[in-house]
C-alpha cells in the first residue's frame, strides 16, 4: 500500500533539523556574494493571518532560491513592538503594553516557525526592548547635535473632552470624532519635536534615480518631496508693520492677482482680522480644525472662505489686494499664504466666482485677445495686462518677474518642497521615551549618552483619560538637570514608531552590539540591504523615513567602513532593489440586515453560503482581509489540517504575487492534490518494465528541462503563481509517463531530482523528506541549483496553424524552426486543406515563421 504524506510529522521533523543544525544561520566571510534580504516585520498583533504570510512566504522562496544559487543569504525577522494597539489593550485589559506585546510575540514567534521561513533567529529583534530602544534615543541625540531635531509648535488633533491630543488612528468618521468619547475633534498647537527631513529633500528626490522600484512607488515618493521651481515674494498688509511670503510657481501671472489667502491656522490671521470680521474668521478657523488636509485639498469640494477685513498691498501695482482666509489653503504647504490668480488657476476660479472677485487675465494665446473667460487658463502663452512685461512668453517672463523681485529686493527666484519636516511627538506612553530633561536653570537639556537608555517605567497605571501614564508618573517625570544637578522634568511625549522602523535593517547587523547601533563589521559585508520586500501601503511614509535615516547615518560617517571596502556598492540609499506585493482579499459574508459573519460560521457546503446555526443565506463579496470585516483568516487551520507547505503553495498560486488575489479555501484542494500527486511519483517505485522508447525518453527530457528553464526565470521575476503551474504541469507529465518504460531509466531518476530540487524554494518541508528519501545527502537547500540543457528542452516538433483566406482550417505538424517550404508542402497535403481550396488559385502565401500559414486563394 502506497505511504500516505503525513505533513504534520515531515514539517514538523525538519523544522527540528533545520534548527539543530543551523543551516540558516548566515555568517559573515564567506567566499560566496552575500545576499541580504529583508521583509517588513509585523507588528506582533497576536495572530499571524494569511495576511502577514502573503509577503513572507514568496521573499523566503527568494531567500532559498538565492541560497541554490550560490548566494550566502541573510533573511532575519523581527517584530516592530512600540505603537498605539498595545496601549489600548492596556487600558481594556487592565495590563502593561509589555505584558501584552511580548505575550503575543511569543505566540507568533511559534506562528512563524511553522510557516518554515529560513529566517535566522539568532539576530531577531525586538523595538520595545530598551537594548534596541537606546539607539532610537542616540540617534536621536546625535540628530540633536547636527540640528537635524528641534522643538516646534504645530497643530495636532485634540480632543477638548479627554484634554490630549489624538493619533491619525484614534480620529474615527466623516465627523472626525474622538474615538474613546466621540467630542468632535478639533486643533491645537503644541511644543512638539521634528526631525528635520527636508535638509534632504532634494537628495530624497535626485536619489531615486537608478533604484529598483516600482514606478508606482517611485511616483508617489517624487509627488510627497514635492520639488517645486518659482518664486516666493512678500506682501506688505496695508496699513500695517505685518507681511507675509507667498511662494508661486507662476511669477509670469503677478499681475493678475485679484485677492491673497493665508491658510486658517496662518499665525498672522488673528492680527489682521478686523473686529467686525472676527466672529466669522474664528468660526471658519475652528470648522477648518475639523477636517482633514485631505478632505480641504479634495477637487471634488466647494471653495469656500472668509474676508478678514484686511488687505495688502501689490508689488508692483500698489493696489490694495483683499486678505481671504480659505481651507484650501495648508499651513504645511509652501509658505501656507498664496497670491490667487482666478484668471489662471481653478481653485482660484471657483473661490472668485463664488465670492464675486475680479477675474483678470494675464496671459492668452498668441493672436487671441483676452476675452471674457468662462474657465481658468492654465497653460502657457504670452503676458498681458502686465504693464512692462506685456508680449513676453511665460516661460522668459518666469524669470523675468522673479528677477524683477530680487531687484526690489521683496523677493526673488525659490524652490519648495512639498515636504515638511517629520513630527516625532506621540503623546503615548508605550513608545521610545524622548531623552531630553527640562531644567528651569538650563533649559532644554539632552539627556547624556552614558546615561541612556531612559527606560520606560514597569508599573504604571492607564486611565481612559487619554492622557500618556507617563505625564501622569511622578518617579519618571521628576528627575534632576544633568548639567546642574538642580530638579528638572523629563520630557513626557514618546518617538513616532517609523523612528524604530526607520532603521532596523542595522540592528539587524548586531543585534546585541553593546557600544553601537549595529556591528560595523557586519555592516561591511552585508550592507546594503540587497532586496526589501513589502506592502505598497509603506510607499510614502516608512521608505521616505527609512532613506532619511540612512543618508544622516552615512553623513555621520557611520558607513566609512562599508564605503571604502565597497566602493562599487549604492551607499545612497538603503534598499536599492525593493518588491511590492499586492493586497491579498478574502470572502465577506453579510446577513441580509448588513450585519458581517465570521467566514469560520458559514456553511459553504451549499451553493448558496448560510449562517451555520441559523441556516439564513448570506451575501458573499471579496474585500481586502479585516478585522471589522470578519474575514481574516488564520493559517493555523489550514496548517493542521493541510501542511505550511500547502498554504504556503496556494498564497503563490493564487495571481502575480504584485497584484495580489483572493483567498478562496475552495481552491485550497487542487493544491494538496498537487503535493500529494508529487509525493506519489517520486516516492512510489514505478510499475512499468521493459525498453524505453525513444520519443518518451525525448519527451522526458524535454518536459524536465523546460520547466526548468522557466521556473528559473520565474523565480528570478518573483512570477511565482507562473511557476507553480509549471510544476504543476510537469507533475502530470511525470505521473503519465510513470506508466511507461521510461520510468525506470537514469533519465527518470535525474527529473525526479530536478523536480525536488525545482520545488525546493516553494515547498521546503515536502523537498526536503522527498530529497532524503531519494537518498540524496542533507539538505536538498544546500544543494546547488540545477541546469538546463538547451538542446533537450528544445522542441523537435510544432504544430503551424493553417488559414485559408484567414480562415482556420486546420493544424499540421512539422519540424521545429521549419522554413516556408515544409511547411507549405505539410500543409497542401492536408485533406481539410484541399477541400477549402478546391482547385483555386493560391495567389499568395503568408507565412509567420513558428506561428501559422495563410493561403490567399481566388
Amino acid at each position: 500500500m502506497a505511504e500516505r504524506y503525513d505533513h504534520q510529522a515531515v514539517e514538523t521533523k525538519w523544522q527540528n533539523r533545520w534548527d539543530e543544525t543551523g543551516i540558516y544561520e548566515a555568517d559573515r566571510g564567506s567566499e560566496k556574494p552575500k545576499y541580504y534580504v529583508v521583509t517588513m516585520y509585523p507588528y506582533p498583533s497576536g495572530d499571524l493571518h494569511v495576511g502577514h504570510w502573503y509577503p513572507k512566504t514568496p521573499t523566503d522562496a527568494n531567500a532559498r532560491f538565492m541560497r541554490m544559487k550560490g548566494y550566502n543569504v541573510l533573511y532575519p525577522i523581527g517584530f516592530d513592538a512600540f505603537g498605539l494597539p498595545a496601549e489600548n489593550a492596556a487600558i481594556r485589559n487592565n495590563v502593561h503594553p509589555k505584558t501584552w506585546t511580548y505575550a503575543n510575540i511569543h505566540r507568533m514567534e511559534g506562528q512563524l516557525r511553522t510557516m518554515g521561513a529560513s529566517f535566522d533567529w539568532r539576530r531577531e529583534i525586538v523595538t520595545c526592548d530598551p537594548e534596541y530602544y537606546r539607539w532610537n534615543q542616540w540617534f536621536f541625540l546625535e540628530f540633536y547635535k547636527r540640528g537635524l531635531a528641534y522643538r516646534s509648535f504645530s497643530p495636532v488633533d485634540w480632543c477638548p473632552s479627554c484634554n490630549t491630543t489624538l493619533a491619525r488612528e484614534q480620529v474615527v468618521g466623516t465627523d472626525r470624532l474622538c474615538e474613546r468619547c466621540h467630542t468632535p475633534v478639533i486643533k491645537k498647537e503644541l511644543n512638539q519635536w521634528y526631525f528635520r527631513i527636508t535638509q534632504y529633500a532634494e537628495q530624497l528626490l535626485q536619489d531615486l534615480e537608478g533604484l529598483r522600484w516600482p514606478e508606482k512607488i517611485l511616483t508617489l515618493q517624487r509627488n510627497w518631496i514635492g520639488k517645486s521651481e518659482g518664486a516666493e515674494f512678500a506682501f506688505q498688509v496695508q496699513g500695517a508693520d505685518e507681511s507675509f511670503r507667498v511662494f508661486t510657481t507662476r511669477p509670469d501671472t503677478i499681475y493678475g492677482v485679484t485677492f491673497a489667502v493665508l491658510a486658517p491656522e496662518h499665525p498672522l490671521v488673528a492680527k489682521v482680522t478686523t473686529s467686525d470680521r472676527k466672529a466669522e474668521v474664528d468660526a471658519y478657523v475652528t470648522q477648518a480644525g475639523r477636517q482633514t488636509e485631505i478632505d480641504r485639498m479634495s477637487t471634488e469640494k466647494e471653495r469656500t472662505g472668509v474676508f478678514t477685513g484686511a488687505s495688502a498691498v501689490h508689488p508692483f501695482t500698489e493696489e490694495p489686494v483683499p486678505i481671504y482666509i480659505a481651507d484650501y489653503v495648508l499651513m504645511t504647504y509652501g509658505t501656507g499664504a498664496i497670491m490667487a490668480v482666478p484668471a489662471h488657476d481653478e481653485r482660484d476660479f471657483d473661490f472668485a466666482r463664488k465670492y464675486g472677485l475680479d477675474v483678470r487675465e494675464v496671459i492668452a494665446l498668441p493672436g487671441r485677445e483676452p476675452g471674457k473667460l468662462d474657465a481658468a487658463f492654465t497653460g502657457d502663452g504670452t503676458m498681458v495686462n502686465s504693464g512692462p512685461f506685456n508680449g513676453t512668453p511665460t516661460a522668459e517672463g518666469k524669470r523675468a518677474v522673479a528677477a524683477e523681485l530680487q531687484a526690489r529686493s521683496i523677493g526673488g527666484p525659490a524652490v519648495t518642497y512639498r515636504l515638511r519636516d517629520w513630527l516625532i511627538s506621540r503623546q503615548r506612553m508605550w513608545g521610545t521615551p524622548i531623552p531630553v530633561v527640562y531644567c528651569a536653570n538650563c533649559g532644554t537639556v539632552p539627556v547624556p549618552e552614558d546615561q541612556l537608555p531612559v527606560v520606560l517605567p514597569e508599573v504604571v497605571e492607564f486611565k481612559p483619560t487619554g492622557e500618556s501614564p507617563l505625564k501622569l508618573d511622578l518617579d519618571f517625570r521628576n528627575t534632576a538637570c544633568p548639567r546642574c544637578g538642580g530638579p528638572a522634568e523629563r520630557e513626557t511625549d514618546t518617538m513616532d514608531t517609523f523612528v524604530d522602523s526607520s532603521w532596523y535593517q542595522y540592528r539587524y547587523l548586531g543585534p546585541h552590539e553593546a557600544h553601537a547601533p549595529f556591528d560595523a563589521a557586519e555592516g561591511e559585508y552585508w550592507l546594503p540591504v540587497d532586496l526589501y520586500t513589502g506592502g505598497a501601503e509603506h510607499a510614502v511614509m516608512h521608505l521616505l523615513y527609512a532613506r532619511f535615516f540612512h543618508k544622516v547615518i552615512r553623513d555621520m560617517g557611520l558607513l566609512d567602513r562599508c564605503m571604502a571596502a565597497h566602493p562599487e556598492r549604492n551607499w545612497n540609499e538603503p534598499f536599492p532593489r525593493l518588491f511590492s506585493q499586492g493586497v491579498i482579499t478574502s470572502f465577506a459574508y453579510r446577513t441580509p440586515e448588513g450585519r458581517f459573519v465570521s467566514y469560520q460560521d458559514v456553511d459553504l457546503s451549499t451553493d448558496t453560503p448560510r449562517h451555520r446555526e441559523s441556516g439564513e443565506p448570506l451575501g458573499e463579496t471579496v474585500e481586502k482581509m479585516s478585522k471589522s470585516k470578519l474575514n481574516v483568516v488564520a493559517p493555523d487551520d489550514y496548517v493542521q489540517k493541510y501542511g505550511a507547505d500547502v498554504v504556503r503553495l496556494f498564497l503563490m498560486f493564487i495571481g502575480p504575487w504584485e497584484q495580489g488575489g483572493p483567498w478562496n479555501p475552495r481552491g485550497v484542494e487542487g493544491v494538496v492534490r498537487f503535493l500529494n500527486r508529487v509525493w506519489s511519483i517520486v516516492t512510489e517505485p514505478a510499475a512499468a518494465t521493459g525498453t524505453p522508447g525513444a520519443e518518451p525518453l525525448r519527451e522526458l527530457n524535454r518536459a524536465v528541462h523546460q520547466t526548468l528553464r522557466k521556473v528559473t526565470g520565474d523565480y528570478e521575476r518573483f512570477s511565482y503563481n507562473t511557476a507553480v503551474a509549471a510544476l504543476m504541469e510537469l507533475s502530470n507529465t511525470l505521473q503519465r509517463l510513470r506508466q511507461t518504460p521510461a520510468a525506470g531509466t537514469p533519465a527518470w531518476d535525474e527529473a525526479l531530482e530536478k523536480l525536488v530540487l525545482m520545488m525546493a524554494p516553494i515547498a521546503p518541508h515536502i523537498a526536503e523528506e522527498m530529497w532524503e528519501r531519494l537518498g540524496r545527502p542533507y539538505s536538498v537547500h544546500q544543494q546547488p541549483w540545477p541546469a538546463w540543457s538547451e538542446e533537450l528542452a528544445a522542441v523537435d516538433t510544432q504544430e503551424i496553424p493553417v488559414q485559408v483566406n484567414g480562415k482556420l482550417v486546420d493544424k499540421v505538424t512539422v519540424a521545429a524552426g521549419a522554413a516556408q517550404e515544409p511547411v507549405l508542402a505539410a500543409a497542401l497535403a492536408s485533406e481539410k486543406v484541399q477541400r477549402a481550396i478546391a482547385g483555386r488559385e493560391i495567389r499568395k502565401v503568408i507565412h509567420v515563421p513558428g506561428r501559422l500559414i495563410n493561403l490567399v486563394v481566388a
